[in-house]
């Protein structure tokens, strides 16, 4: 009879728990039903916020900077690296977390302190950066990012524009050749789960400005500006897939560092060393804090469950909520899916109990497929 090996590979439960405490609970709840079993945990991200988290589960060691945040205001931002390989997160910058509650600045937040993140990672010794891309307050393209690394953006009268998307309305000309020349022998890879263009109908602007506090006035003047921007620096970069990730830090990316787009899930489970983990286990379970449509287009447990399958190796889910068919399910390669939902209905009680829910999940799992 073959051993049982269960590899614990969970993306955070957002609002409730990381993903290293998903596998911490996880873990409880398996071995709570089968004492002795082998489980191995390996908290996973897909370019989003977390993704530094979970590299430092991972072995990476934790590094601090203080950069410029969305509003101007000076932050704390951690990074990781492990040898000469570093995982940046552009939101421990530049994201949503940095901003007071209920205060957006839609035209003028900066991502300068991801720029200043990413210049800290290689005055580190970074030769490979993995630069992770979500959860952003701004949609200035990356101009504030560039603008830290070196780059000038000129209006007509050849001063620099202001911060932010609202600034770039004014772009006459862009200047690269002062970006930092230890760029060009870094490979630097996007990572994202985002796969959409700088803008237009699915650009960054119209898609995500919403959740930056921008108005329906707001999101017309940041996609002209960013259209314009565009323009000035390389228009064909702009509908590469990832360009709008981030409020359109992706396109400042591939166009000013001459970074590639994988896509966030595949690049952090080679990072975090899945397919060795992947390789030992006989059992894999996944999830996140909502397994729903955005699951299937490249969230972390959609690629884990991929890769899995690949592998031969069965997967099953949790989730604080499911909202995916069995049929769905199925066809993503997660066997069974099991709700924090289905043992607490009432939200704010679920995610507040999210620990001990996580646990009774995990032992009906055990039950259902190790017992």
């Amino acid at each position: 009879m073959v051993t049982a090996r269960v590899l614990v590979a969970a993306d955070k439960f957002k609002g409730s728990l990381t993903a290293a405490q998903v596998a911490e609970r996880v873990t409880t709840g398996l071995l709570r039903v089968v004492p002795g079993l082998d489980v191995e945990t390996l908290p996973v991200a897909d370019g989003g916020d977390g993704t530094v988290a979970a590299a430092l589960a991972a072995g990476f060691e934790r590094r601090e900077a203080r950069v410029t945040g969305p509003l101007g205001d000076p932050v704390v931002a951690a990074y990781a690296l492990r040898s000469t390989t570093a995982v940046v997160e552009m939101a421990e910058a530049s994201g949503l977390q940095h901003l007071p509650p209920g205060v957006f600045a839609p035209l003028t937040a900066t991502t300068h302190g991801s720029g200043e993140l990413l210049r800290a990672a290689l005055d580190d010794g970074a030769r490979t950066i993995v630069f992770g891309v979500g959860g952003s307050a701004t949609t200035d393209g990356g101009a504030g990012m560039l603008t830290a690394l070196g780059a000038r953006f000129l209006d007509e009268d050849g001063a620099p524009v202001g911060p932010g998307g609202g600034g770039l309305a004014r772009i006459a000309t862009a200047d690269l050749s002062g970006l930092d020349p230890r760029l060009a022998d870094v490979d630097l890879v996007l990572a994202s789960d985002v796969d959409n263009p700088l803008t237009g109908p699915k650009g960054a602007p119209a898609v995500y400005g919403r959740q930056k506090g921008a108005t329906v006035e707001d999101i017309a003047v940041l996609d002209a500006a960013l259209s314009r921007y565009a323009a000035v620096l390389g228009a064909e970069q702009a509908t590469l897939p990832g360009a709008g990730a981030a409020g359109g830090i992706g396109y400042g990316a591939l166009v000013g560092l001459g970074a590639r787009f994988r896509p966030g899930i595949e690049v952090m489970l080679d990072v975090l060393g899945f397919a060795p983990a992947l390789a030992r286990a006989t059992l894999v379970v996944t999830g996140e804090g909502s397994l729903d449509e955005q699951t299937l287009h490249g969230k972390a447990p959609a690629g884990v469950a991929a890769a899995a399958r690949a592998a031969g190796v069965q997967v099953v889910a949790v989730c604080g909520r499911l909202a995916l068919t069995e049929e769905e399910l199925e066809k993503a390669g997660i066997a069974r899916a099991y709700a924090l939902a289905d043992l607490e209905p009432d939200p704010a009680v679920s995610m507040a109990q999210a620990g001990p829910l996580l646990e009774r999940a995990a032992e009906s799992v055990a039950r259902d497929f190790l017992s």
